[in-house]
């Protein structure tokens, strides 16, 4: 989005896609084409439904909209780039870095985000047993959802690098483990002109 390029918090705003934002979307969806998703969840915000909605139709897969799995909600700093935050609200922003449960202002604490993801993978783990399923949102919530599933503790919750428009992939074997086959390819965006 142009706020991605602006560095803004999107969290929960409704900001939709740019063209870049657009023409990734279409290649990610090339490079899934011949994929085969039992279910496709995205994401109700406009980035990543325009998003799924791109990817749906090379798939030939009808989307369901996932209100869990919007990005955190980063309250008064929404909107904000990350040095205006910093210059508006110092002692918030320095008191949510030294405790993510301690949000900005009508933010949304760690752990209520991740009661929200997990909620949603519990349910998608009784829905789809033994299927595959494709999750199409942000980097805040994919990445939580592999942090939950790898059982990394809560100071990691940061950990992973989600890059717009890249794909990760996490296996749920019969033994119970999981397996983080790929995380954060984009080579499918290689030839892109940003």
């Amino acid at each position: 989005t142009a706020w991605n390029v602006q560095r803004r918090y999107q969290g929960q705003s409704d900001v939709p896609l740019s063209d870049v934002g657009r023409k990734q979307a279409e290649f990610l969806a090339c490079r899934l084409a011949d994929g085969k998703f039992d279910a496709i969840y995205a994401s109700d915000l406009k980035r990543a439904w325009e998003t799924a909605s791109l990817i749906g139709k090379k798939v030939e897969a009808e989307i369901i909209a996932e209100p869990h799995l919007r990005e955190m909600n980063f309250g008064i700093i929404e909107g904000l780039t990350f040095a205006e935050a910093q210059t508006r609200y110092p002692e918030e922003i320095a008191a949510w870095l030294k405790n993510y449960n301690q949000a900005p202002p009508d933010g949304e604490p760690l752990n209520a985000f991740s009661a929200r993801v997990l909620s949603l993978l519990d349910d998608l783990q009784k829905k789809h047993i033994d299927k595959t399923i494709l999750l199409v949102a942000y980097g805040g919530s994919l990445s939580e959802i592999i942090r939950l599933v790898l059982g990394l503790p809560a100071e990691r919750c940061w950990a992973f690098a989600m890059d717009n428009a890249s794909l990760s992939e996490l296996v749920l074997g019969d033994d119970g483990y999981p397996l983080l086959k790929r995380l954060n390819e984009t080579s499918h965006l290689a030839t892109l002109e940003a």
